[in-house]
């Protein structure tokens, strides 16, 4: 039976995704302890997820743009990284600039900072770019990207066409080309001057400048969008949606899976958690509690110092509880079956007991992704 692990490591980049709250964060880490554990292989988790869950998945700190090491027992090696904006960025200015005193200028502008953090998603773009350059770098034989919620995540797969878009804009256009011609155009003239009046001219020129010299970079930035495309839709990545089998995530995810497909991009398979434990769907489950909860009560609640009638009411909740679970199981059976007819592989992740906290829980989660059988 081939399993989630099988599938992440036949790819080189496994990007996961899915709803908010759905244990994505605790997937990937998991499957990135996984792989390395069981083939000899450099692994790197890197989240771009602002929120910055996966340091407290891993139950370590310390973890940032660098690669930071992870001590496991097994054959391979595993790396975890956060995206850093700032660092990114100056990076990407410095690698795309066509000169040093070029870069030098960007990263000194006063609006550099403010306007890297909005425009154009800058950081699902940075994000990408990132992604990019640890790919092309070659030191990791398999990349696990934990991204933000599917609803955020559609930026993180349009923002190379959008960046490409905006060096092509006529908005940029509008800005630069004064300036390249020494005189202010009629069009700008009424922004210019009421620009000045409220905002001074400072502001004006700092702006000016700033995409002046970012539109220096059209050809670094339009390439690399477009490598960045080639990448996320090759067959060497492969995308793995992970959601509940509940209604409202459920249908996000869903909807996400029709955006991949739209987009022909490669859908390794869904990653299901939190699934209810096959021993629900045995149907010597209920008659067996309900064998257990038949004992005499009158012994029982003489020996616990209790009434019968107390008893009797536990008793009836815990049978309430079998069949309450008994419904759970057999809707998500449900569900299963409807998504398998989407054609798209289904990994089932079980609830294990406890919290799945530190390394010692993404172990045994781990394990649950290797051995799927072994531990339904």
């Amino acid at each position: 039976m081939r399993t989630l692990v099988d599938v992440a490591t036949d790819a080189s980049v496994v990007v996961a995704c899915g709803p908010g709250g759905v244990g994505k964060t605790t997937t990937a880490a998991a499957l990135g302890v996984a792989v390395a554990r069981s083939h000899e292989r450099r692994v790197l988790v890197l989240t771009i997820d602002p929120a910055r869950r996966l340091a407290d998945a891993l139950g370590i700190s310390g973890v940032g743009s660098e690669e930071t090491p992870v001590a496991l027992d097994g054959p391979g090696e595993l790396f975890v990284s956060m995206l850093d904006m700032k660092s990114a960025w100056d990076a990407l200015i410095r690698r795309h600039a066509p000169d040093a005193v070029t870069a030098q200028r960007i990263l000194s502008n006063a609006l550099y900072q403010n306007i890297t953090g909005r425009f154009v998603q800058s950081h699902d773009y940075i994000a990408m770019e990132r992604l990019h350059e640890l790919t092309v770098g070659g030191q990791y034989d398999l990349i696990i990207v934990d991204t933000p919620p599917t609803r955020n995540a559609l930026d993180f797969l349009d923002a190379p066409t959008r960046m490409a878009e905006f060096f092509s804009s006529r908005l940029l256009r509008w800005l630069v080309v004064p300036t390249r011609r020494g005189v202010a155009s009629l069009a700008a003239r009424p922004f210019t001057a009421i620009a000045d009046r409220v905002l001074g001219g400072p502001f004006v020129s700092d702006i000016t400048e700033f995409f002046l010299l970012l539109n220096s970079m059209y050809a670094g930035f339009v390439s690399r969008a477009r490598e960045v495309q080639a990448m996320m839709a090759s067959d060497a990545t492969v995308f793995v949606v992970v959601s509940t089998l509940e209604s409202v995530p459920l249908a996000e995810a869903s909807h996400f899976v029709d955006e991949l497909s739209r987009r022909q991009m490669h859908i390794g398979g869904w990653a299901l958690t939190r699934v209810a434990p096959a021993s629900l769907h045995d149907p010597r489950l209920v008659p067996a509690v309900a064998e257990l909860a038949a004992a005499d009560l009158s012994g029982l609640a003489q020996s616990l110092d209790q009434t019968e009638e107390t008893l009797a009411r536990v008793r009836e909740e815990l049978m309430d509880t079998v069949r309450q679970y008994r419904r759970v199981a057999e809707r998500e059976s449900s569900e299963r079956r409807r998504l398998a007819t989407r054609g798209v592989p289904l990994f089932a992740v079980p609830a294990l007991d406890g919290e799945i906290g530190g390394l010692d829980g993404l172990r045994r989660l781990a394990d649950v992704l290797t051995n799927p059988a072994e531990n339904a």
